[in-house]
């Protein structure tokens, strides 16, 4: 087995009999996510025999392989190489924005989460507004893409209870994680404001979510008008 660095990553671990997954830590930093993206680039570059696919996570590639060409421990062994050799990731130019309404009926922890940070409700929103984001990961639901970036200054943790029935597009924060909603669904997180902005494009064959792995996000603050209309992008 390949062994791990002086911080003990990246580790290696087997996931049932197609699987091997690679950690390089256990924070959501930049500095950690940057190697997840070298790993996937050099495998897009160079896949390995038996490679299928690898899914990014915050500290963690998913590296899944067909095992009927291979097994745990040559893939092991292969993606150990790459992450040694390791490669330049180009830096994505796209910057996608968001645009949302922080109105209070379309942000009901707004003020909560000002109450929290001992900050105005506005300084929240600047605060929110001046976030350097990027796309990290996606999760459990479809175009549910997790952006870190959130300032420290409002960061919360999540909430002992969920909420239910929490609409789409309502933008939510966690801790450093900011996400919008692409369906009515329960969540633990922060409600601060709701955008219109089509994130998820169930019919779209090419391209169903707007947001890549690596890209960066800018919010933008709307009116309700504006946001009644369905958004401005003028």
């Amino acid at each position: 087995m390949h062994s791990a660095s002086a911080n003990g990553f990246p580790r290696f671990r087997p996931l049932a009999d197609r699987a091997l997954l690679v950690e390089f830590g256990e924070e959501i930093d930049r500095r950690i996510h940057d190697q997840v993206l070298q790993l996937d680039a050099a495998l897009k570059a160079a896949p390995v025999e038996g490679f299928i696919e690898a899914v990014p996570a915050y500290a963690s590639l998913l590296v899944c392989f067909d095992p009927v060409v291979t097994d745990h421990a040559s893939i092991e062994a292969n993606v150990a190489e790459l992450v040694a050799r390791g490669v330049a990731v180009a830096k994505t130019d796209a910057i996608r924005e968001v645009e949302v309404c922080y109105d209070s009926d379309l942000s009901p922890d707004l003020q909560a989460v000002a109450e929290a940070s001992g900050l105005t409700a506005d300084q929240v929103i600047e605060a929110h507004l001046s976030g350097d984001y990027s796309v990290f990961m996606y999760g459990f639901a479809p175009g549910y893409a997790y952006l870190a970036g959130v300032p420290q200054k409002i960061q919360r943790p999540r909430k002992q209870t969920a909420v239910r029935g929490v609409p789409a597009g309502s933008v939510v924060i966690a801790g450093p994680q900011c996400l919008v909603t692409t369906l009515t669904m329960p969540t633990g997180w922060w409600i601060i404001g709701r955008s219109p902005t089509k994130i998820l494009n169930s019919e779209a064959t090419e391209r169903p979510f707007l947001f890549d792995v690596g890209d960066r996000v800018r919010f933008r603050r709307i009116s309700r008008p504006q946001f009644d209309a369905g958004g401005s992008y003028e």
